[in-house]
């Protein structure tokens, strides 16, 4: 038989035992730069649909470390995906503190076993093979951070009886070690510096408690311990993120007694109010710095009264009249009681509606308050939805006032859609409206009263918030009460035609403002809908009027602002990363941008960073970002580039191997004409910087 006739028949041959053979599973163990992967089974057979567990072992390089479920203040968490199995969430073994200068985060050193509960498929066959493989992604540091990923995966048989296997014990006495659920109660109160966890244990000598979430505590402040008799107290000063009343708080609690050291899993709901603790951390404040200096307003509060903080706020309000926003909406109204004469039941009716949306303010203030946020004046300009319907609320009143569409048939019913109703009803919805179009302005003395009214009881703040409104609505209540101060207001004449149409352009004015406020919070997406937006009110109201007033062309407008209403609904906010001061200057890092700045012979700094990278961060704060670092980049006339590595770039990635690293930080000089570029310590402090760039002769002679 000749050999081309048996080619083809080998050939069939082996493509038949490879479809025949059992899918190769993935290896059980893998080994990274820093870390070796190991999966570990408690079963040597298993049957369908059993539930089993399997460990993920993490033998970590020394002096290396990986991350918690919460890593603190940076780092990332390590993720298991599986596929061929249903795999249950991570039981995570105690972390340990790694504190690197201010920062301080949660992991693993040496080994780190994460437990998981993997489910056979039902409908597995004995006799069939179950192959579940992990796909494991993780971050380790040092001096740097380097995200690494690895599969590992099992080869099991399916069997009608379930067999333990070699690995069990082991599994077993990580488990051991695992927090337990708490057999003791605790509770959580309010403290000064955020919330106290409390409970009752025999001989307690330490306590540190381990939050399940980011930002329910301040990771880097000590958490002050306690104790009488078996009673002892753990202060937690919280993080960046809100105490909401109700809400439970998870964690780790590992308490020290006699007998040695054992970890707790604990939860109990946050208490009504709960203060704030010291909120982000601050890596440019020195690390055992207690607190942030109080500001003036808060200074001047703490010795305040009630009496004193009403007078301000009084005047505070009176003042707030004078502001571009508010003073055409009071010019309006009092120019009508001029054309009409004295009306008091509308200046009541105007007070009622500002003392009212005062009060509505004071209330939601509260309610925020009680559930453990910090809000202060002004505070729903946060959202980008509620500064857009300010802006059309303010567009429809310059529309108004400018003559392209009468709201109410009269002067006295100018405001906006809200104050289109003549008489009393016109009246309150306008002093809602001063109200509103008020918040965002803070008049001199108002400062001190706002302070101390947010630090005092309810019924305390809301007298002073009304203090503020009676302030505010004094003056149009004034010239309704006491005719004989309406002698100083010019005479009714063509002229007040003019002179509003004149107060239509501060109107313009705070939509441009409104706008460009939008802009820093949800980008230009976000000002395209608010555009847009005000487009359909102005076709709307345009359509209005070309159809005579008609149903239809009414009909056609109420629709243009409930699209436009609409548009609002999906203005979101956007993250914008924090600038440090200087960080204007920072250009983003491209090889072409870095090879061009070379040519020109000018000097370069390149940062290569992540968003999950410890060293990173220190050093941007305490050296970077420093102002004498960016005093020697100017006088040297080196340009600063900075490239973000957060997500996988690969022209990053490129340039990192070039120079022999696997991760960041990076951070590399070229001095004009230098051939290669002079890489600094990874661990950076603003001499080493400065000295780096002093090399530059254009420093030397500018110095």
């Amino acid at each position: 038989m000749s050999a081309n006739f048996l080619r083809p028949l080998l050939a069939a041959a082996a493509l038949l035992g490879a479809a025949a053979a059992p899918a190769l599973a993935a290896p059980a163990q893998a080994t990274t730069e820093h870390v070796q992967l190991r999966l570990l089974s408690s079963q040597a057979q298993v049957t369908p649909g059993q539930r089993f567990t399997v460990a993920v072992e993490q033998q970590i390089q020394p002096h290396w470390h990986t991350y918690w479920k919460n890593p603190g203040d940076s780092g990332q968490a390590t993720s298991i995906e599986w596929k061929g199995a249903e795999g249950g969430a991570i039981q995570w073994p105690v972390p340990s503190i790694q504190a690197i200068g201010p920062i301080v985060n949660y992991g693993f050193e040496g080994r780190a076993p994460l437990l998981v509960e993997l489910t056979v498929p039902a409908d597995a066959k004995p006799g069939a093979r179950f192959q579940p493989t992990a796909e494991v992604k993780w971050l380790v540091c040092k001096d740097v951070c380097i995200p690494e990923q690895a599969s590992v995966g099992l080869d099991l048989p399916v069997a009608a009886a379930a067999q333990a296997g070699n690995d069990a014990a082991q599994i077993e006495e990580w488990r051991a070690a695992l927090p337990k659920p708490a057999n003791f109660t605790v509770r959580l109160q309010p403290s000064p510096q955020g919330v106290a966890l409390s409970g009752s244990t025999a001989g307690v000598r330490k306590a540190y408690f381990f939050a399940d979430t980011w930002g329910a505590v301040a990771h880097s402040a000590p958490q002050p311990l306690k104790l009488d008799g078996d009673q002892w107290s753990l202060e937690l000063p919280t993080g960046d993120e809100p105490l909401v009343a109700g809400k439970p708080m998870s964690g780790v609690l590992v308490l020290t007694t006699g007998a040695g050291e054992q970890a707790w899993e604990v939860s109990a709901p946050m208490p009504e109010g709960a203060g704030k603790g010291p909120g982000p951390l601050d890596l440019n404040a020195p690390a055992a710095a207690a607190s942030a200096a109080p500001s003036a307003d808060a200074a001047q509060a703490s010795d305040l009264g009630l009496l004193p903080a009403l007078a301000l706020a009084l005047l505070g309000g009176l003042i707030l009249n004078l502001m571009p926003c508010v003073f055409p909406v009071l010019s309006i109204k009092a120019l009508a009681l001029v054309n009409k004469g004295s009306h008091k039941a509308e200046g009541l009716a105007y007070t009622a509606g500002v003392l009212a949306s005062f009060a509505l303010l004071a209330g939601v203030l509260i309610a925020l308050r009680a559930g453990g946020q910090q809000v202060g004046w002004g505070f729903q300009f946060h959202s980008p939805v509620f500064v857009l319907v300010v802006a059309y609320v303010l567009f429809l009143v310059g529309l108004s006032l400018s003559g392209f569409v009468e709201v109410g048939g009269s002067i006295a019913g100018l405001g906006s859609g809200l104050a289109s109703k003549q008489g009393l009803a016109g009246s309150f919805f306008t002093g809602v409206l001063a109200a509103i179009v008020a918040t965002p302005c803070t008049a001199p003395f108002m400062g001190a009263a706002m302070a101390f009214a947010l630090s005092q009881p309810a019924l305390v703040m809301l007298a002073v918030f009304l203090a503020l409104g009676l302030g505010l609505a004094l003056p149009f209540l004034v010239l309704a009460f006491w005719p004989a101060a309406q002698r100083w207001l010019p005479r009714p004449g063509a002229w007040m035609d003019t002179f509003k149409q004149a107060l239509a352009f501060p109107m313009y004015a705070a939509v441009v403002w409104l706008l460009w406020v939008l802009a820093q919070q949800a980008g230009p997406d976000g000002v395209a809908l608010a555009l847009g937006g005000l487009v359909l009110i102005g076709f709307g109201l345009w359509w209005r009027r070309a159809s005579g007033m008609s149903r239809i062309g009414s009909s056609a407008a109420a629709l243009s602002i409930v699209l436009a209403l609409g548009a609002a609904a999906w203005v979101k906010p956007v993250t914008v990363e924090a600038r440090t001061a200087g960080e204007s200057a920072i250009e983003p890092f491209s090889q072409e941008r870095l090879d061009a700045l070379r040519a020109e012979g000018k000097p370069v700094f390149v940062n290569l960073t992540a968003a999950w990278c410890i060293s990173c961060l220190v050093n941007e704060r305490v050296a970077l970002s420093r102002p004498e670092v960016q005093d020697a980049f100017a006088k040297g006339g080196v340009v600063y580039l900075k490239g973000d590595w957060t997500r996988e770039d690969p022209r990053i990635t490129a340039v990192l191997k070039a120079h022999g690293r696997s991760g960041v930080p990076l951070y590399l000089y070229y001095a004009p004409g230098a051939t290669e570029p002079q890489v600094l310590p990874q661990l950076l402090t603003p001499g080493l910087v400065i000295e780096a760039v002093s090399s530059n002769p254009a420093s030397r002679s500018s110095s």
